[in-house]
């Protein structure tokens, strides 16, 4: 016996739960719910249908939530009433997949030993069921728990139509706890759990001079070139070679990291080399690694992600153009304000440049978990139990719209327990997961489940 009967059974329930796992992971991988084409927008109805009907049949009551874009797959399993409720988030919908820089079919699951390879498999589909398993255990155990599972469709399009769906459900969602395995540890063998995301705005800066490119040996030195301009303007906003940004105030409310969590940042595994080659990087502003961690972690950022303008075509075609377009962002940590750094860079702007424009593209919170909070609390006892390592506490350098419009509006503490590993590939051709993964994850989820009934 266990120091806790729900734990008994667990390991054979894993071993004899792996075929289950593998056939329900075919399922959804199979259908290619890529948000972002149109053209697949039959296939997105397909799988919301198909998790639903994996739900169905773990005992939950489901319905497909409709949105003005793709429908939520909303499940509930109720039936401990005065007990704790947890909520758990994955989404569904997984980015393209060029064919012809797969190995195999990108959406056909291919099984390799422990390696389960296709598109959406470790981003965020293979994530999404091990916790199905999990609760699929809880349930058989009798734990005296509630669940509440919500799975998405368009997270990777910024989750369009998310915060309608949660605003407009808030009271059927109301839960004691909300989990969500979206993230990605550091390093094999280290997990992670992250307690803070970066938060962003989105720029798109413009300056319009002219009509129509004009010959630089007619007008040239006396005619405004709106391109230098916009490259004048980005470097007055920020330094490249370093990062700093040189707008006054930018940095007013950053509230740096401890000296602890710096130290919580490196234990997580991260190394310098790695970072540098699984990102493909041939240099970086600096290789300290506790100097690298906090740049990506929790520090702002400015960046430049594209200009619009002046010819593109072969050697040299001697004009001025008429307009220029820069597209930037920054990456903010907590304690900053989207809105007002937004309104903040704009005025800055505007004052080297008055008849540039600034359009407002979209902006995020930052987010920050309560460290020693009781339900984080329980996600680092549960993580450790599931993979036999405490894990290191980390921020994630991204931006997860969905964690902040749950916090919001659920109003529940937020813990992100993340299964994928760098080596998976996100985003990437051969993007996969695999079974010690989804197994030290169930085992991750039964303790944590377990934990909460305690709180």
């Amino acid at each position: 016996m266990t120091e806790d009967k729900f734990l008994d059974d667990l390991d054979a329930y894993i071993d004899r739960t792996r075929p289950l796992f593998e056939r329900e992971l075919e399922t959804l991988v199979n259908i290619p719910t890529v948000s972002a084409d149109p053209a697949h927008q039959k296939d997105i109805i397909r799988g919301a249908e198909a998790a639903a009907e994996l739900l169905r049949a773990a005992g939950f009551q489901v319905e497909l939530v409709k949105t003005s874009g793709n429908p939520i797959v909303f499940g509930q399993l109720l039936e401990y009433p005065g007990s704790p409720t947890v909520a758990i988030y994955n989404h569904l919908d997984v980015q393209p997949a060029d064919p012809a820089a797969w190995k195999s079919d990108p959406f056909a699951l291919v099984i390799e030993g422990d390696r389960y390879i296709g598109r959406g498999s470790t981003d965020d589909k293979g994530p999404a069921l091990t916790a199905l398993a999990a609760i699929r255990y809880a349930h058989e155990q009798k734990m005296p728990l509630n669940f509440k599972v919500i799975w998405e469709l368009e997270e990777e399009v910024g989750s369009t139509h998310f915060e309608d769906f949660v605003r407009g459900e808030h009271n059927r969602l109301t839960s004691d706890s909300v989990v969500l395995s979206d993230t990605i540890w550091i390093a094999d063998g280290k997990p992670a759990i992250p307690v803070g995301l970066r938060g962003m705005a989105l720029l798109e800066v413009s300056l319009e001079t002219a009509e129509a490119d004009v010959h630089s040996g007619l007008a040239g030195g006396a005619a405004r070139n709106p391109l230098g301009e916009i490259m004048q303007l980005i470097t007055d906003c920020y330094d490249a070679a370093s990062g700093d940004v040189k707008i006054p105030g930018f940095y007013d409310d950053v509230v740096p990291p401890s000296s602890q969590e710096l130290d919580d940042f490196v234990a997580s595994g991260f190394s310098v080399i790695d970072f540098m080659k699984d990102h493909g990087l041939r240099s970086l502003r600096t290789k300290d690694v506790r100097e690298v961690v906090e740049r990506i972690m929790a520090r702002p950022t400015f960046e430049v992600h594209g200009i619009v303008g002046g010819y593109t075509g072969p050697d040299v075609m001697t004009v001025i153009p008429p307009r220029a377009t820069v597209k930037v962002s920054m990456r903010l940590v907590p304690n900053q304000d989207p809105g007002k750094v937004a309104e903040l860079v704009e005025r800055f702007i505007h004052t080297r440049c008055p008849d540039a424009t600034v359009r407002l593209v979209a902006t995020l919170a930052p987010y920050l978990v309560t460290a020693n909070g009781p339900h984080l609390q329980a996600a680092v006892a549960a993580m450790q139990y599931g993979f036999g390592v405490k894990p290191a506490l980390i921020r994630e350098g991204g931006s997860i719209g969905a964690v902040l419009t749950m916090a919001k509006y659920i109003q529940a503490p937020v813990v992100m327990p993340g299964l994928s590993l760098p080596a998976h590939g996100y985003h990437a051709p051969n993007e996969y997961f695999e079974w010690a993964q989804a197994s030290g994850g169930i085992r991750m989820y039964v303790d944590y489940f377990r934990r909460v009934t305690r709180l």
